[in-house]
């Protein structure tokens, strides 16, 4: 067993083009940490709807040019085996550590393939990738990035030329050829071939944002805006400049790409801690701000905080099913058509605006993959921060356009002396209180969410809360309308109404738990009395899940 796993750690390394990662393998084969080493040549990183991501590393279980290599020529197979033997394939990457190597290696891969390969002109958000697929007439397109995910993470996203990213059985069938490619000796990577797009594609999007704003709306808002050490700033900036919005104040010290991220623990607007110096900046800028607005690194979430005399910091986060509400209701105030859709664990508030408005509602698996391909989609959202507000520029979330709706909408509120918060009130009184949290655990062990799910599986809760559990469904048999997903949902009853999903993360070594109370409102007078009514049920839900859940 030690030999085999030397011998298949040198054949790696004989392979391996990138010196960093023949370095770092050399060191473990030499020193023989076959500890290390079982874990790294455990398996392969396995390619799915979200593509890759993994930590960054020798050998096939981390990501690194070998494992993208494979990927690249995998995809490149699948493209050819669908007949698309000379089309183009556009690729994007963000400003990780090996992003830029990575999007080159697919670039030669392609052009090695026969296929045509276009590269965008640096690190740039990744709705601009999405955008251009389709732009361009591409087949298919790659993002290099892992989102918000620890510095020590890359990932390898997949599009198809409809501008969505990939779903079943595209993700099996891409997989089946990446498994087929033997060697990497086997995979022509000439030096050149593939062009770099210029400034005209970016320009392109930017304009495409117009779309997204009415003609002849206030354009007054004043924003804080952090990057989170990403992508975002250029992007962010030249949009609000071009929609006529003063200039964000720039939170300095998270501006500028950084692919170690070192202000924060985790690159993600939702974590503890992350938006900290972007409440700090509000705190000191002059005029006062009306709105913080904050993109993940690659810049597809959108994230935003209103001022809270009541919070600690002076702001508040807002959820995501808040500023996914708000947008739903400002895009039906200015007409919008179409087909409203969420995933399953995003607020039923949506489904409520659209029912009142009289367009069509629909109801995804959690992800934009599948919220993207909705009939008709005029809107789509998720809890976690993702926004679709122009789907026939975008068929993916976008933080930038979604930034710039929410500008809007505080620009037009702000003109009528109000502001975003004044406007949930309104929602809560006219549909009901839809308070939402989640309970999300990070573990080390995956075995722990394993546990977790086969015990609820095993032992369902009877009720959570007080409230009876009236439906209990495994989602992993599918439904009437959804495909077959890990996951289990549970509708409750009794004083209130409450809906509670669980599942993996698809993306992080986490246990998602999302809870909504919906918690009737006896007009504006009776709001204060719906919050803390509904922060209890869904505290009291957190304790009896945990418990049920043993987590």
């Amino acid at each position: 067993m030690q030999q085999d796993l030397i011998a298949q750690a040198q054949a790696w390394l004989a392979e391996d083009p990138d010196s960093d990662t023949r370095e770092e393998l050399a060191k473990l084969i030499d020193t023989e940490d076959l500890s290390e080493l079982g874990v790294r040549f455990a398996g392969t990183l396995q390619f799915g709807t979200a593509g890759l991501r993994g930590e960054l590393g020798a050998g096939p279980m981390r990501m690194n040019r070998s494992v993208v290599i494979r990927a690249a020529a995998g995809l490149a197979a699948y493209l050819k085996a669908q007949g698309e033997t000379d089309g183009l394939v556009v690729i994007g990457y963000d400003a990780r550590h090996k992003s830029a190597d990575f999007a080159r290696d697919t670039a030669a891969v392609m052009t090695g393939a026969g296929l045509r390969a276009a590269v965008l002109p640096r690190p740039l958000p990744t709705p601009v990738l999405a955008f251009a697929i389709r732009h361009l007439g591409a087949v298919a397109g790659v993002e290099v990035t892992a989102s918000h995910n620890p510095p020590r993470d890359n990932g390898y996203k997949v599009y198809l030329g409809d501008g969505s990213q990939i779903v079943p059985p595209a993700d099996a069938e891409i997989a089946a050829e990446i498994a087929a490619v033997a060697s990497l000796h086997d995979v022509p990577r000439p030096d050149d071939g593939w062009f770099v797009l210029d400034e005209e594609v970016l320009e392109a999007y930017l304009a495409r944002t117009d779309a997204v704003l009415t003609p002849g709306t206030p354009r007054t808002a004043r924003a804080v805006y952090t990057a989170m050490h990403g992508v975002g700033k250029d992007v962010l900036t030249a949009a609000f400049a071009r929609a006529g919005f003063p200039a964000p104040v720039l939170v300095a010290e998270q501006a500028e790409p950084d692919p170690d991220f070192p202000t924060v623990a985790f690159p993600n607007p939702e974590e503890p801690g992350a938006m900290d110096l972007a409440f700090a900046t509000a705190r000191r800028a002059e005029p006062a701000p009306d709105l913080i607005i904050a993109n993940d690194p690659d810049a597809d979430r959108c994230a935003v905080a209103v001022p809270d005399p009541a919070a600690g910091s002076g702001w508040r986060m807002l959820r995501g099913d808040e500023v996914g509400a708000l947008l739903a209701s400002h895009l039906v105030a200015h007409g919008a058509v179409g087909t409203f859709a969420e995933s399953i664990v995003s607020s039923s508030l949506l489904g409520r605006i659209a029912q009142a408005a009289g367009v069509g509602y629909a109801e995804t698996l959690t992800g934009f993959k599948w919220i993207a391909r909705v009939d008709g989609l005029r809107y789509g959202y998720e809890e976690a921060l993702g926004y679709c507000v122009d789907p026939e520029g975008v068929r993916d979330k976008d933080g930038i356009t979604a930034a710039l709706a929410v500008a809007e909408l505080a620009s037009e509120l702000k003109e009528q002396g109000r502001t975003l918060l004044d406007r949930l009130d309104d929602l809560a009184v006219e549909h009901g209180l839809h308070a939402t949290d989640q309970l999300s655990v990070r573990v080390e062990d995956l075995t722990v969410i394993a546990n977790a799910m086969r015990r609820l599986r095993e032992q369902p809760p009877a009720a959570l809360a007080g409230l009876t559990v009236v439906t209990a469904e495994d989602l992993s048999e599918g439904t009437e309308l959804l495909p077959p997903t890990d996951g289990l949902r549970y509708h409750l009853d009794g004083e209130v109404k409450a809906r509670v999903i669980v599942r993996p993360s698809g993306t992080e070594a986490k246990l998602k738990c999302y809870l909504e109370a919906v918690v009737p409102v006896a007009g504006r007078d009776g709001l204060a009395a719906a919050r803390t009514r509904a922060d209890a049920i869904l505290a009291a839900i957190k304790r009896d899940l945990s418990a049920a859940a043993g987590i």
